[in-house]
């Protein structure tokens, strides 16, 4: 936006803002290193370690992590449209990456990480903001090497909005 708010048109309406807080990443990378994925993630979920800053960006939270599955909840708002005034694909992308990667995390033992190699994303229906959206990832080939996981985004009333398969190559251990 242009630095000289008189010149914006008044059709535009007031700007908005949000503002993001996030805790430093290394104080939950580090203990991640001395725990095994599902507990980190646990606690992660419990208050126990800070949350990733790109949860704090997007709005996600944590519902539930048990070993090979996760749910996160996210309620989007209109700092997230698209140009069409609908909620961007990226965002939904990156929460089917989140649970589809946590999911994989969860299998994982101490000493051990992942990271994400290939995604596909099958985009179902529009997403508006407002809603709370609800994401399910669960791995379905765990493997020393690499391993496959799937996601799926769901509106409040459970319609799928979104699915996604997902490889994750796995590090050290």
């Amino acid at each position: 936006m242009s630095a000289d708010e008189s010149a914006v048109p008044e059709s535009w309406g007031s700007p908005r803002s949000k503002t993001i807080t996030w805790y430093d990443p290394r104080v939950t990378a580090e203990a991640g290193a001395q725990m095994s994925g599902l507990d980190h993630l646990r606690a992660m979920a419990a208050g126990e370690l800070p949350p990733p800053p790109i949860a704090e960006l997007f709005g996600m939270r944590f519902h539930s992590a048990e070993k090979g599955e996760v749910v996160f909840v996210c309620t989007p708002d209109e700092s997230a449209y698209n140009p069409i005034g609908l909620i961007h694909g990226g965002l939904v992308c990156t929460l089917l990456d989140t649970v589809a990667g946590c999911a994989v995390q969860s299998t994982l033992p101490v000493g051990t990480g992942y990271t994400s190699i290939e995604i596909k994303v099958n985009y179902l229906r529009p997403v508006h903001s407002g809603a709370e959206l609800r994401a399910h990832g669960w791995v379905t080939k765990p493997g020393r090497r690499v391993a496959f996981a799937e996601g799926d985004v769901r509106s409040a009333d459970g319609k799928v909005l979104a699915t996604a398969s997902s490889t994750c190559l796995i590090l050290g251990g």
